[in-house]
């Protein structure tokens, strides 16, 4: 058995050198970098929006009539107390009014109001404005340990007992 061993590389003249080959160790680090900064984004883009959506934000009515005009027709969480006399069943849900302060403001609900919804209660509305009237598709009756100490006939249970 012969052993040969490689002729060197010809020379192909004058000229400038060929640059080295960078080696795979950088091209790792790149693709590491890249993969850390798409999940730092990703990251921050769930974070943002989780947040963002997590806040319940609560206008007051009398709040959400002097901000009718720049709210639009951008739904809102509508905070107030039913006012006595207002509620007149629809077709379609109930008509009543909210108060908020002074302010009195027309709601327009499509859709069955819970089982404690009534007058003088604190409730939110969600929806928007259309009109001068705020049109709501739900409604949510406040209730805290509070409420129900301060008006206890008012808060029944599923089988219509008092609590």
């Amino acid at each position: 058995m012969t052993l040969t061993t490689p002729a060197p590389p010809a020379a192909t003249g004058p000229g400038p050198p060929t640059p080295p080959v960078p080696s795979r160790r950088g091209d790792h680090r790149l693709r590491y970098a890249v993969v850390a900064l798409v999940l730092i984004g990703a990251f921050t883009f769930l974070l943002v929006k989780g947040i963002g959506s997590a806040l319940d934000f609560y206008l007051p009515a009398d709040q959400a009539v002097a901000q009718e005009a720049s709210l639009g027709s951008r739904t809102v969480n509508l905070e107030g107390v039913v006012a006595p006399g207002s509620i007149r069943p629809t077709p379609s849900g109930v008509d009543f009014v909210v108060t908020s302060g002074t302010t009195r403001l027309a709601v327009r609900n499509a859709g069955s109001p819970p089982q404690l919804f009534q007058a003088d209660i604190p409730v939110i509305a969600v929806g928007h404005f259309s009109g001068g009237v705020f049109v709501s598709d739900q409604i949510l009756v406040k209730h805290s340990s509070t409420y129900i100490a301060e008006h206890p006939k008012r808060v029944t249970a599923p089988n219509g007992t008092a609590r």
